[in-house]
């Protein structure tokens, strides 16, 4: 490869790199925003805590004395 080649493929490649750390950046403020307004209004924990009351109510023993 001659050096005129290798100086654009650099060229190229820093381009490149410089285009992907600006979607990056784009990208992780997009979902921060969405994802910090998600917990602000109280979607994200419902949903979870729903999950987790389930769960323990199946676990837990049945303490009326019947059976099972």
């Amino acid at each position: 490869m001659t050096d005129v080649a290798k100086q654009v493929a650099k060229q190229a490649e820093d381009r490149l790199d410089k285009i992907a750390e600006t979607v990056q950046e784009r990208f992780d403020e997009i979902i921060k925003g969405r994802f910090t307004d998600v917990v602000k209004e109280g979607r994200f924990a419902d949903q979870v805590d729903h999950g987790i009351d389930e769960g323990r109510a199946e676990t837990r023993p049945d303490r009326r004395g019947g059976p099972g």
